[in-house]
């Protein structure tokens, strides 16, 4: 058997709507509920994003609260990871729920095209948030949309500005991004083992390509990403009906490429996270 892969969901993010796609989970309560089975399906990371009354994109640190509160309550032991993104807030208040002291934050090291404007992460945005991820002893999740992000990532590890061992998740196929490319997937997997041997990776298809890069990862020997936020279908023309359906498929994969699906303790100890409080 090859390393245990530990699954990721991103269960509803800030873009997919329910008249996208009616399981999209919207409302903490939903949130919770769909987590929930995603994690009885194999996730063992829920990547987090919250909405606010009208269903939009918000930082709102109290939202997050519950969130968490939820997730820790149905899921014990599931590690929870909030987005530290650009859609749901400005500046600093991108940051502002990193004193609740998630396992994990998501952490994007430069800035790139989206597909209708600029994802801008300026280098005192990112000093700043990372500083604040080694305050309260959150994991950072580095979210590479670009090789310079990679090479980033591995300057901050090496400089302490992101201690321990690096973990960067690879997210492939945004429009005006990195396209899903095999050989530039390759070439990142190469330049991990390259620069930062000891680190672990990930890696996120956005859309169509998330089965690809899903496997693409799984095949390799890395971790990968699954739900919702990245890809609303489980084909061209039909709906995803959960995220624990979407997680379902990549442990068909994990089984094709004799892949354990890692359990909640064996990714914390694989990410060296704190322990479970009592």
């Amino acid at each position: 058997m090859g390393k245990p892969c530990i699954i990721c969901v991103a269960i509803t993010g800030s873009v997919p709507t329910k008249a996208d796609n009616p399981a999209v989970p919207v409302t903490v309560e939903e949130q919770v509920e769909s987590t929930h089975a995603a994690f009885e399906a194999g996730a063992t990371i829920a990547h987090c994003h919250v909405r606010d009354d009208e269903a939009k994109p918000t930082s709102d640190p109290q939202r997050f609260a519950r969130l968490m509160e939820g997730i820790k309550k149905h899921c014990p032991g599931m590690i929870v990871q909030l987005s530290t993104g650009g859609r749901s807030g400005a500046g600093r208040e991108r940051g502002g729920m990193l004193p609740l002291c998630p396992d994990m934050a998501s952490l994007s090291v430069g800035s790139n095209n989206f597909p209708t404007r600029v994802y801008e992460n300026p280098p005192d945005l990112v000093d700043w948030l990372a500083f604040e991820m080694r305050s309260h002893e959150v994991k950072p999740e580095i979210e590479a949309f670009d090789l310079s992000h990679i090479h980033k990532a591995v300057e901050m590890n090496r400089d302490g500005r992101i201690p321990g061992r690096l973990y960067v998740q690879f997210v492939m196929g945004v429009k005006n991004a990195m396209p899903a490319d095999k050989d530039v997937f390759d070439y990142y997997v190469k330049t991990m083992e390259r620069l930062a041997p000891e680190a672990d990776w990930c890696a996120a298809g956005i859309g169509r390509h998330q089965i690809e890069v899903n496997e693409w990862a799984i095949a390799a020997g890395g971790h990968t990403r699954t739900g919702l936020e990245d890809n609303i279908r489980l084909d061209r023309d039909t709906l995803a009906p959960s995220n624990a359906a979407l997680v379902k498929r990549t442990v068909e994969l994990c089984e094709k490429y004799d892949r354990p699906v890692a359990t909640w303790e064996q990714a914390r100890d694989i990410l060296d996270l704190k322990p479970v409080a009592a």
